[in-house]
């Protein structure tokens, strides 16, 4: 049927005399249910009780923004003292840490540094000494990795007891990012090793001049020399416009505000080395150069702060290795007991965050959450009492245990140590 004679199907005789089309005769329609043929479209004329502007489908939505703008209903914020500040894990999905939520740790403020005039000197035993400008550093191949950061004093409060509750304060001091950069690798040969070039030392720019000495046959391996932080250029607190990022290394190794690279036969012991980030050991003795960051989990869903009720609950939480991939990571709801193998979310990559989940129904008693993670290497996160054993309590660094959540009968979920 064309539309000609469908429109004289549906006509009528409005006044015995002109037959009506179909859009005529359907705007009566509307007309004598009490709404204009307009209110369609118009909702300035619909009655009061309609007119929700709550209602996105009845209001245009706003115009494109240069920058974007969070959810309304995102308000995680990290937690920050003078030094540091701390990602806040339980309000985070997925293993990439927005950049602005990626924690921060610095030892005399956040430098102010212009791009155009920063300069990265390469010097000491090598064939050409270099003085690079960021745009030079930009010519050269780069690479993209996402990879963890993590400070060497996550958790380390708690060596000597419980210190705070929530997830963020007891595992804020780490993050994971795309970084991009430079290979090491690329910008020594450029500048050509000498023979007897053992130890790089990394120097920033901000007011603690911080530096560390690090092993030239380890980080020629992978190290990055990075300007880009998920799609984007560094924030300022991550070390703009340049950073070393080692992966897997303790935080303060991954230099920032990169300014100078000196390559030496032997450590340099600077200060962050020998009176800072040693490990003191139960024997009085002091662990130094321990770079590595060791398999760690946490459960980030349920823990400390939260309230839960009886009934399914998917577990969710993080686990990583300086060491590599993580190869497993287990769950246990009755403090150690018992362990069940928990799925790993893919990707699963070396020396990165892995997201892992456990379907778990809770009955409305007394539970003990832990997770437990083991990396590639076949190395098994310790109870605290195994890590305890081992190091003692006065170290402020590398501190791995199994992590604990209590659940109480109300549904109250608190940091406690078995």
């Amino acid at each position: 049927m064309s539309q000609h004679d469908e429109e004289k199907a549906v006509s009528s005789e409005m006044d015995g005399e002109k037959p009506v089309g179909r859009r005529t005769w359907l705007a009566s329609a509307i007309s004598a249910m009490g709404v204009t043929a307009a209110g369609l479209i118009a909702p300035s004329i619909l009655p009061a009780v309609e007119q929700d502007h709550t209602d996105p489908t009845r209001v245009p939505g706003h115009a494109p923004s240069p920058y974007g703008s969070r959810a309304p209903r995102e308000t995680a914020q990290r937690l920050t003292t003078a030094t540091h500040s701390l990602t806040p894990h339980q309000s985070l999905h997925g293993i990439i840490t927005p950049s602005a939520l990626h924690f921060e740790r610095h030892h005399n403020g956040v430098p102010a540094i212009d791009s155009d005039r920063h300069r990265l000197l390469i010097h000491g035993l090598v064939e050409r000494p270099l003085t690079l400008s960021m745009h030079d550093l930009t010519q050269f191949p780069s690479v993209t990795r996402t990879l963890f950061i993590e400070c060497s004093g996550n958790s380390g409060k708690e060596w000597t007891g419980l210190h705070g509750n929530t997830v963020q304060d007891t595992h804020g001091l780490m993050s994971a990012s795309e970084w991009t950069g430079v290979p090491l690798a690329t910008v020594l040969t450029e500048a050509g090793i000498k023979p007897d070039a053992a130890w790089v030392l990394a120097e920033g720019s901000d007011a603690a001049a911080m530096t560390r000495s690090v092993p030239l046959a380890e980080v020629v391996k992978d190290a990055l020399l990075c300007y880009g932080q998920n799609g984007e250029m560094l924030r300022p607190e991550q070390g703009y416009p340049l950073r070393l990022v080692i992966p897997g290394w303790e935080g303060n190794t991954c230099i920032k505000w990169l300014r100078r690279l000196k390559l030496g036969m032997a450590p340099f012991m600077t200060r962050e080395e020998t009176s800072r980030y040693t490990d003191l050991m139960p024997d009085g003795t002091a662990r130094q150069f321990t770079f590595v960051m060791e398999a760690k989990s946490v459960i980030t869903t349920p823990s400390g702060g939260q309230q839960i009720a009886p009934g399914f609950i998917e577990i969710r939480g993080l686990a990583w290795s300086g060491h590599g991939v993580v190869k497993m990571v287990e769950v246990s709801t009755d403090g150690g007991r018992a362990w069940q193998p928990a799925q790993l979310q893919e990707p699963v990559l070396p020396q990165c965050h892995t997201r892992f989940r456990f379907g778990w129904r809770w009955n409305g008693e007394e539970a003990i959450l832990q997770s437990r993670c083991t990396d590639e290497t076949g190395y098994v996160q310790p109870t605290r009492a195994a890590l305890v054993a081992a190091r003692g309590v006065h170290s402020s660094y590398h501190y791995n245990a199994i992590q604990s959540w209590k659940v109480d009968r109300d549904g109250r979920v608190t940091n406690v140590q078995v």
